[in-house]
C-alpha cells in the first residue's frame, strides 16, 4: 500500500545527491541531457532586438527632451527626461544582460550559467526608477513657493512626441514583457515614460487654462509617485527571484501529489522549485521508489509531469530505494 503523500513542512532540503538511479547532471550553463526536457528557450533572447529598437528610439528622444526642459524650466519635462535617462540606463542593461545570460561559461564556476544576469538588470531598474522618483520629489518641494513661469508650446510639442515614442515601445516590447522579468522591467519603465508623458500634457493645459505654473510642480510629483509604484511593484518580483521563492501559480503540495500518483513512486520528499530566470523554473526532488520499479521509467515519467503540469523546465530528481542519511538529518 502507497504510503501517505509527504506534507509540506516536511519538503525541506535543497541538496541534489546523484545516486545510482538518478541520471541527474549540472552541466556547465545548465545545458539539459538528452534524458532532459531541458530549460524552454531564453525568454529575453527572443526579444533583443526589439529591446534594441526601443532602446535607440527612447536615447535619441531623450536628448531632444533634456534640451527642451532646460531651456523651459519646466519640472515635469524634466522629470520625464529625467525617468528617459533611466529608460536608456535599464534597457541598456537589459540588453547587456540578454547577451551576458546566453554567453558560455569558460571558467567551470557557474553551474547555472549567468542567466541571473537579466534579474539583476531588473534590480538595477527598479534602483534607478526609485533614485528618479526622489529626485523629483526634492526638487519639487524646493521649488514649492518660487515656480517660474513655464512656456506652454514646448510642453505640449514634447509631450506628443514622447507619446508617440512611448506608444511604439509598448507595442514592441508588450509580447516579451509577458515572458521575461528583464523586458517587464523594461516594459514597466516605458509605462511609466508613457504617464509622464501624459502628465506633461496635462500639466500643460493646466497652465494654459490657470495661467499658474503650479500645476508643474504638481504634475511632476504625481509622476514621481507613479514611478516610485512601479518600482516597488517589479521589485517585489525581483526579491521573489533572487529569494528562490516558488515560482509564481506553482503548487507545492499539487506537485508533490502527482509525483506521488507516478506509477512506482512511493514516497516524495525534498522537493524545491524557484526561478533561475523568466521563462526557467527548475526544481529539484528525491523519489522513493517501489523495488520492482524501473528507475528509468519512473524518473521520465516524473519529469514529464513536472514539466506538462506545473511548467519546470528542468526538474534534476533523485530516485532512491530508502531515504538516505542527510534526508533525516537536515532540518531546513
Amino acid at each position: 500500500m502507497r504510503p501517505p503523500v509527504a506534507t509540506p513542512h516536511a519538503i525541506h532540503v535543497r541538496t541534489v545527491i546523484v545516486a545510482d538511479f538518478s541520471f541527474a547532471a549540472s552541466p556547465r550553463n545548465f545545458e539539459p541531457m538528452a534524458h532532459s526536457h531541458g530549460p524552454a528557450e531564453h525568454a529575453a533572447g527572443r526579444h533583443r532586438g526589439r529591446l534594441a529598437v526601443v532602446f535607440a528610439m527612447v536615447a535619441a528622444f531623450m536628448v531632444v527632451e533634456f534640451a527642451v526642459a532646460l531651456t523651459s524650466g519646466s519640472l515635469a519635462l524634466l522629470s520625464d527626461a529625467g525617468h528617459m535617462a533611466a529608460d536608456v540606463v535599464t534597457l541598456g542593461a537589459a540588453l547587456v544582460a540578454t547577451r551576458i545570460a546566453t554567453r558560455p561559461d569558460a571558467s567551470g564556476t557557474r553551474t547555472y550559467g549567468s542567466y541571473r544576469a537579466e534579474v539583476l538588470a531588473s534590480a538595477l531598474a527598479v534602483l534607478v526608477m526609485l533614485a528618479v522618483s526622489v529626485y523629483v520629489v526634492v526638487e519639487a518641494v524646493g521649488r514649492f513657493g518660487d515656480s517660474p513661469e513655464i512656456p506652454t508650446g514646448p510642453l505640449v510639442v514634447v509631450g506628443a512626441l514622447g507619446l508617440a515614442v512611448n506608444a511604439v515601445s509598448l507595442v514592441l516590447l508588450r509580447a516579451g514583457s509577458r515572458e521575461s522579468l528583464n523586458v517587464k522591467g523594461a516594459y514597466l519603465e516605458v509605462v511609466a515614460d508613457a504617464a509622464g508623458s501624459v502628465g506633461v500634457l496635462v500639466a500643460a493645459g493646466l497652465i494654459a487654462a490657470t495661467g499658474s505654473p503650479v500645476w508643474d510642480l504638481v504634475v511632476a510629483l504625481a509622476i514621481g509617485a507613479f514611478v516610485a509604484v512601479r518600482a516597488v511593484m517589479l521589485g517585489r518580483e525581483v526579491l521573489a527571484v533572487l529569494g528562490q521563492h516558488a515560482p509564481q501559480g506553482f503548487d507545492v503540495e499539487a506537485a508533490v501529489a502527482d509525483l506521488a500518483a507516478v506509477q512506482g513512486v512511493a514516497d516524495v520528499h525534498d522537493l524545491h522549485a524557484w526561478t533561475l530566470t523568466s521563462g526557467m523554473n527548475v526544481a529539484t526532488a528525491h523519489l522513493i521508489v517501489d523495488s520492482d520499479a524501473d528507475p528509468r521509467e519512473v524518473l521520465d515519467h516524473a519529469q514529464r509531469v513536472l514539466q506538462d503540469s506545473h511548467g519546470i523546465a528542468h526538474a534534476t530528481l533523485q530516485v532512491e530505494s530508502a531515504p538516505t542519511a542527510q534526508c533525516h538529518d537536515v532540518s531546513w
